[in-house]
């Protein structure tokens, strides 16, 4: 079995980097980590979640009927890199700017330490799961059976953090990323000569009022104790200098926590989208898609997370007090469907943001994800 140093973590972390595949398009890497847990005797399952997930197990050399899963997540973004070293993307428009390739590094690492030596009782899963950004791999997976097929009385999860200092972790009592919704609005009005406004109806004129308007759904009418976000991230409308168009389109998201805020924002979205047709005599089309739930730890477990990264020699601080993220994950559907904690390692504080044309994932860190996961399952599924 090969020895897992920083140095083969590097190694497996930048060719993944150089090969980012986005959602369910992950062949290439789902090849190579089946290449990698082959080579170490390790036991698996292919072609899961829609074709290019993976679930591997170890046992632990003590008997027991426990089992906990470990999830990391393989898809990158359709994202340009704007990086020039070595190990950039070698793939025109696609780019691991989310640190995806290095979660799947530290799982692969741990899963070749710990089949090296099981010192545990019972089975621990290495789930490989495709298509987190946007496309919900995770759902897929546990509609595919993920739990039912793969029996598991827990499951944790990790993401790098740009903002905290490697050595540095932060675990959530219970919110820890928010829901995910999008939208896509279609206003259609009448199209004439922009000198003559009067001809027509002005759907541009209707859409930039509409923005302004939807803000208030959240600034007036949400608790202030409670968090939201809407925004509108894409605005297309017309072609021309002097031409009025004959329709606009919107698209956004909406971000949450409270699932009956969550309803009520997305109710009060469609009033305010058939207030402003009403009002302008133009029509309006909605699809309004709830993409995924927000990521709650379970707070037992999140502390014994807390546990395990406050015994570690390479964990300096762990951060117990952060506020929760606005942005989502899909490894809520998995968190749905059995207790476990999702927490977040430092990827350094002058990191580029996650999703940064300039990001990458920090090779430091790679070593602590692997210690991090193995001390988890020892502690976790010890004799005692």
């Amino acid at each position: 079995m090969s020895t897992i140093t920083p140095d083969l973590l590097r190694e497996w972390r930048r060719d993944f980097h150089c090969h980012p595949e986005t959602a369910f398009e992950e062949h290439r890497t789902s090849a190579r980590i089946v290449e990698i847990l082959s080579g170490e005797g390790i036991e698996m399952v292919t072609g899961l979640g829609g074709g290019t997930g993976v679930v591997a197990w170890v046992d632990g050399r003590h008997a027991s009927d426990r089992a906990i899963g470990l999830r990391a997540d393989i898809d990158a973004l359709d994202v340009s890199e704007a990086n020039d070293f070595a190990h950039a993307s070698r793939i025109p428009g696609k780019m691991h700017a989310c640190g995806h390739d290095g979660h799947t590094t530290m799982l692969l690492g741990a899963a070749c330490a710990l089949a090296k030596d099981p010192d545990f009782a019972g089975r621990v899963y290495f789930i490989f799961q495709p298509a987190e950004e946007n496309e919900g791999g995770g759902r897929v997976m546990v509609e595919e059976g993920l739990f039912e097929r793969f029996a598991m009385e827990a499951v944790y999860g990790v993401h790098n953090w740009p903002g905290l200092e490697v050595g540095e972790a932060a675990v959530h009592d219970t919110a820890v990323m928010a829901a995910f919704d999008v939208f896509r609005v279609k206003i259609t009005g009448h199209g004439c000569h922009a000198a003559m406004p009067h001809m027509g109806k002005d759907v541009v004129l209707a859409a930039c009022q509409l923005v302004n308007q939807l803000q208030g759904i959240v600034s007036r009418e949400t608790p202030a104790h409670q968090t939201a976000v809407m925004s509108v991230t894409q605005f297309h409308a017309g072609d021309a200098y002097n031409v009025m168009p004959e329709s606009v389109e919107l698209c956004g998201t909406v971000r949450c926590f409270d699932a009956e805020l969550r309803d009520y924002l997305e109710e009060r979205f469609r009033q305010a989208i058939a207030a402003m047709a009403a009002f302008h005599g133009l029509e309006a089309s909605v699809d309004y898609q709830s993409r995924y739930p927000a990521t709650f730890n379970t707070p037992a477990h999140a502390n014994r997370c807390a546990e395990v990264l406050e015994a570690m020699p390479n964990i300096r601080q762990v951060h117990r007090d952060l506020p929760p993220s606005m942005a989502s994950e899909d490894f809520a559907f998995m968190l749905q469907q059995r207790p476990g904690a999702y927490i977040w390692l430092g990827n350094g504080k002058d990191s580029a943001a996650l999703h940064n044309p300039n990001y990458d994932f920090n090779d430091e860190l790679a070593p602590i994800g692997v210690t991090y996961w193995s001390a988890l399952v020892r502690t976790l599924l010890s004799q005692a």
